[in-house]
Formats: C-alpha cells, structure tokens, sequence
C-alpha cells in the first residue's frame, strides 16, 4: 500500500465528511489516506491521521528538543496556569487591534 506521502489527497464533500466521519478517521488513521473536505468547490480542511501529520508536518525531534531545552533555559516551563492564561488573553487582545 502507497503511504500518504506517495498518494493523492481524496477529495470529499463536507456532506460526506459529517456522514461518514468515522470511516473516514479510520482509513486516515490505518490506512494513512488523506483526506481534502471541500465545501461548494472550495478546499476547506485536511483529513490526515495523526502518525502522517507527525511524520510530514509536524516539528522533527530535535528541533522540539531545542524548544523546550531553551524554555527550560529561560525558566518558562514553570510558568503557572494563571499567568499562561495572563498571556494567551493579552495576545489575544493586541492581535483584535
């Protein structure tokens, strides 16, 4: 079988996509078959099972490393909830500017 990256993306509708949400998750996640979710003709999300997402998109594992090797570095991986919550919200309310 031709993994993710080897195939073609199937492209369904956003009908299909919330009728059959289950069968498609599971071919996603076993079978590594991606999926792109159009609405009227537009592509709107990808379908992907979490290992392909891992294996092409997301960060290697050095580089994860890294980043939190320099949080610790910075004190930053003891930050509490409340000040975390301080941040996402201060963020937030520059970026509606």
């Amino acid at each position: 079988m031709a993994t993710a990256s080897e195939s073609v993306p199937k492209i369904i509708s956003a009908l299909a996509a919330r009728t059959q949400l289950g069968q498609i998750m599971r071919r996603a996640r076993l079978g590594e078959a991606r999926f792109v979710v159009d609405r009227r003709g537009e592509p709107q999300i990808v379908i992907m099972g979490i290992k392909d997402f891992l294996k092409t998109i997301a960060p290697e594992k050095h580089v994860v490393a890294a980043i939190r090797a320099a949080a610790r570095k910075q004190g930053k991986n003891r930050l509490p909830m409340r000040q975390i919550d301080r941040e996402i919200r201060a963020y937030r309310r520059e970026r509606s500017l």
